[in-house]
């Protein structure tokens, strides 16, 4: 892998897990680079698949399998210090997941890979 370091939020490793339109354009935004992402990013994931579970019933199992593939990613799962992440979510008006990702971006000064208006917005200002 490459030496770019990127931080990916849920939204964005999702649309490569579970097929999403997007998926393809997160892949190109994410190769050659080293993945990064607070250990939040799996119950945040695990979350997703069970709403899509409940949204499509007959694709239960599959949902699963395609979670599964998240073992696969050489992805580097990484704590955050609460006390800056939650200041930093009342700084930028994020939800404390949100802030995470940003917060981790900012401290290993690496891109952010999101699908997240809310969250993009607040990585570019």
């Amino acid at each position: 892998m490459g030496d770019e370091l990127a931080v990916v939020d849920a939204s964005a490793i999702a649309s490569l897990l579970f097929g999403e339109p997007q998926g393809a354009e997160v892949a190109t935004a994410l190769e050659d680079r080293q993945l990064i992402a607070p250990t939040l990013l799996r119950d945040e994931l695990a979350s997703v698949c069970l709403k899509k579970r409940q949204l499509y019933p007959a694709a239960k199992e599959t949902l699963l399998q395609a979670l599964g593939f998240l073992d696969r990613l050489r992805l580097r799962e990484v704590g955050v210090v609460d006390r800056k992440v939650i200041e930093l979510a009342e700084r930028k008006h994020l939800t404390y997941y949100d802030a995470c990702y940003l917060w981790l971006a900012r401290e290993l000064e690496a891109d952010l890979v999101t699908l997240d208006s809310r969250l993009r917005e607040a990585w570019e200002v």
